[in-house]
């Protein structure tokens, strides 16, 4: 399933000759469990090497959360063979970019260096893997690290932490119910031994996903695979997945938070099934029909035509064990929430009513085309979504050519069929964040 994607590519977007062609790949396992996903483009001279650890928030303890962002940041101190702060400064100086991001699902790691410098992106990788530095001094850098992040993009940014408040809403049970931004005060308490023990849990090989992608040789990079990979032990520690059942809503759920800000944000949030539910696909379209561009439904209705907001947007956020369909709106100024409420439910009514129309159906078909078509347009989001395709969806890597067959499967009542399924008050939390007084 298309998941929103966290990866800035930049330059990096070099164009494949024939985007609408398949995505050829070979992939394998180590005897380690460390499964190799390998896609040869010799268009340009670069190639991308990234690792997913498939360890998200929703693995931490819950008096530990912030765990894996934390190690998103960890990750780059250095290794037995690579000096504290040197990691970065490797990539760069051959004119190569790197970063890292963290989901609720996935930790993802990346570079997209020249091809010449394959081998060396592979060993410094693996050199994390392996023999990570985890010692008192990176520890402590990087909690003021993240706790610096968390007050710059979360606590002291307007409407920040929306999202944090409505997951500790949405869910109840399951360890969706906090962010990967975590918590600062369970991060302070950690110790160093608490930080080893979840490297050795989770950065392991039979957890983790590596994909090289562009312009590459397949029995060179296999044999460096080998080299480098292939004497890392397996890991030994039960990995935590989380097996529990949210129980329903039952009932809306209607709160206010309160913000350093002007105007108010009313937020809709719903429950959906998980990305790989057969119902996914048509809840995305929902969505897109919704509130995605300037030609949605809910852009023209509250900003065109009524001018009572001044932006408003809907997705679907799908994720590996449920997901949520969001709609917000930044109200204008002196437009109360309960006049928000109303318009959104009238969209949503409408929508839950009537079919949508073949020219509106076919508009959504070809947006899902044009975003799937362009991510094949670099070695970054192609090796991505190879490892997105194969760690969500049950070892069918192969979905990266076959999802616009599944978006196009969708028809338009699938459509008002999962908005009548899922966008119900009882199943939904409503969250308005209002100014200060």
């Amino acid at each position: 399933m298309k998941r929103i994607s966290l990866l800035l590519v930049g330059w990096l977007s070099v164009f494949a000759p024939l985007l609408a062609q398949n995505i050829k790949f070979e992939e394998y396992n180590l005897d380690n469990g460390l499964h190799v996903i390998l896609h040869q483009d010799n268009t340009t001279p670069i190639v991308a090497v990234s690792v997913l650890y498939h360890v998200g928030s929703k693995n931490e303890d819950a008096q530990r959360t912030g765990f894996a962002h934390f190690f998103e940041h960890l990750m780059f101190e250095g290794s037995k063979n690579i000096e504290r702060g040197d990691y970065m400064k490797k990539i760069q100086g051959i004119g190569g970019e790197l970063n890292a991001n963290t989901s609720t699902d996935r930790t993802y790691y990346y570079e997209i260096v020249p091809s010449n410098q394959l081998e060396m992106a592979l060993w410094m990788e693996s050199e994390r893997m392996l023999q990570l530095k985890v010692d008192s001094v990176g520890v402590e850098t990087q909690r003021g690290v993240v706790k610096e992040e968390r007050n710059s993009r979360y606590d002291n940014r307007p409407y920040g932490r929306v999202s944090e408040e409505i997951f500790k809403r949405i869910f109840k049970v399951h360890p969706y119910r906090w962010t990967p931004i975590g918590s600062a005060q369970y991060i302070n308490q950690a110790t160093l031994t608490e930080f080893m023990d979840f490297y050795k849990t989770f950065y392991v090989p039979n957890n983790a996903t590596l994909t090289i992608v562009g312009d590459i040789k397949i029995d060179q990079a296999k044999e460096w695979v080998k080299k480098y990979y292939g004497d890392i032990p397996k890991g030994t520690k039960e990995i935590p997945r989380p097996n529990v059942q949210e129980p329903p809503l039952g009932a809306e759920i209607i709160d206010s938070v309160f913000d350093k800000i002007q105007l108010p944000m009313i937020t809709h949030t719903y429950r959906i099934p998980s990305e790989t539910n057969v119902d996914a696909y048509a809840v995305d379209m929902l969505m897109m029909a919704l509130g995605n561009g300037e030609n949605s439904r809910l852009n023209k209705r509250l900003i065109d035509k009524e001018n009572k907001s001044v932006q408003v947007y809907a997705y679907a956020r799908l994720m590996e064990d449920a997901g949520i369909a969001n709609i917000t709106a930044l109200a204008s100024l002196g437009v109360t929430p309960a006049t928000i409420d109303q318009l959104l439910d009238e969209e949503v009514e409408r929508i839950k009513n009537e079919l949508i129309s073949e020219d509106e159906y076919q508009a959504l078909i070809n947006k899902v085309e044009n975003q799937l078509v362009s991510r094949k347009a670099s070695v970054a989001s192609i090796a991505e979504d190879l490892a997105n395709s194969y760690v969500y969806n049950k070892g069918n890597t192969n979905l990266i050519n076959t999802e616009l067959d599944l978006y196009k499967k969708v028809t338009r009542e699938d459509i008002k069929r999962v908005a009548n399924t899922y966008l119900q008050k009882n199943n939904r939390v409503n969250l308005r964040v209002l100014p200060k007084k």
